[in-house]
């Protein structure tokens, strides 16, 4: 298989990278920070991963996102899978006052996903095949006071994913919408942590799983499911007075 891994430095990322390269599939990576990359692909390479390519953008440079697919897919001569993990959680608090705070989050989280999608689903849809995996949250799931910012991309995001899954299915290629919930990553290092936090490898191996099996959408852990299903469920009367 050939795959592109966006964010590939992301602790999620990185673990998902190593199972594929395990199984000896070829493998480009992408991501902004160009020493934590080259890192992330000697890591890979010791592992299996056959050929590996890298390249050093910043998804908010949206320009590039052709490049990117382009260069890809002629790197590994063709491309199966696309995997999207790039992503940043923003300071709530510094959003609700600061506007340009949660422009910024929506550009991350929601629009440069959208942009990139936007050009490699042509693709995709014109070779008749191929699976496009993109990690969101259970944050998208239902606006809570804690990170409704947040949550509110990654519900677009949601959104988007399903139209996308709509419109893709009848050409053969298939979209996967990932939602972690807690993952004990640098991206949460500065959060309290409990007993609902996960390991990015463990999420891992939920999101390797997700791909073979050419799942819609997966919570991970899977207990994510039921917890947020409940808080769905939660009329809004109610809701609005809790503490979430």
């Amino acid at each position: 298989m050939r795959i592109l891994i966006v964010g590939a430095t992301s602790a999620i990322a990185q673990k998902v990278a190593r199972l594929f390269a395990k199984a000896n599939h070829s493998i480009f990576l992408a991501a902004r920070n160009e020493k934590k990359l080259v890192s992330v692909a000697q890591d890979i390479q010791i592992h299996g991963a056959h050929p590996v390519h890298y390249m050093t953008l910043d998804m908010n440079d949206f320009d590039l996102h052709p490049a990117l697919i382009h260069q890809a897919t002629q790197s590994l001569g063709g491309l199966d899978i696309l995997l999207v993990a790039h992503g940043q959680l923003p300071d709530q608090p510094a959003c609700q006052v600061n506007v340009r705070e949660a422009e910024q989050a929506f550009k991350v989280n929601f629009l440069s996903v959208l942009s990139l999608l936007t050009h490699a689903s042509h693709q995709f849809q014109k070779q008749g095949s191929g699976t496009i995996a993109v990690i969101s949250s259970v944050a998208g799931d239902r606006g809570r006071q804690s990170n409704y910012i947040y949550g509110s991309a990654k519900g677009a995001l949601n959104i988007f994913l399903e139209g996308l899954r709509n419109r893709l299915f009848p050409y053969g290629v298939h979209v996967l919408t990932i939602k972690p919930g807690y993952v004990d990553t640098p991206m949460t290092s500065h959060l309290k942590k409990n007993r609902l936090f996960a390991d990015p490898e463990s999420v891992a191996r939920d999101i390797y799983k997700a791909i073979q099996k050419k799942k819609d959408v997966v919570y991970t852990p899977w207990f994510w499911r039921y917890i947020l299903l409940g808080i769905k469920l939660c009329p809004e009367w109610i809701f609005k007075r809790t503490k979430l």
